[in-house]
């Protein structure tokens, strides 16, 4: 049953990387939640370079997940905004849209990134 799962987002991830890119102008805004920490990129995928990135490892956060991916969220934006990036291409890496995710999303949204 995992090894189906793992396979199956595996897969989503695949589709949803194949039409994504970003560029210096709109990066790709990738998501990784795991069970304890979530963290958040902005890449420029022409040039291969992240142009920001803000994570919990390492961060005395408290909360549940949700809560901290909206943080992760809201420290996103702020650091967009200091690398003069208004839009983004979201990348869900697989995931559903919903929970933690959208938590992210939305606190990303409220901090002034167009996606």
């Amino acid at each position: 049953m995992a090894d189906r799962k793992l396979l199956n987002r595996a897969l989503r991830k695949n589709r949803v990387r194949a039409r994504v890119g970003g560029t210096a102008e709109q990066p790709r805004l990738t998501v990784f939640i795991s069970n304890l920490h979530v963290s958040a990129q902005l890449i420029d995928d022409v040039n291969g370079k992240t142009l920001a990135a803000a994570t919990t490892v390492g961060q005395k956060m408290t909360g549940t997940t949700t809560e901290k991916a909206a943080k992760i969220g809201e420290e996103i934006a702020a650091k967009a905004k200091k690398a003069k990036v208004k839009a983004v291409v979201f990348d869900r890496n697989g995931r559903r849209y919903a929970g933690r995710l959208a938590a992210l999303a939305d606190a990303a949204r409220k901090g002034g990134l167009e996606f």
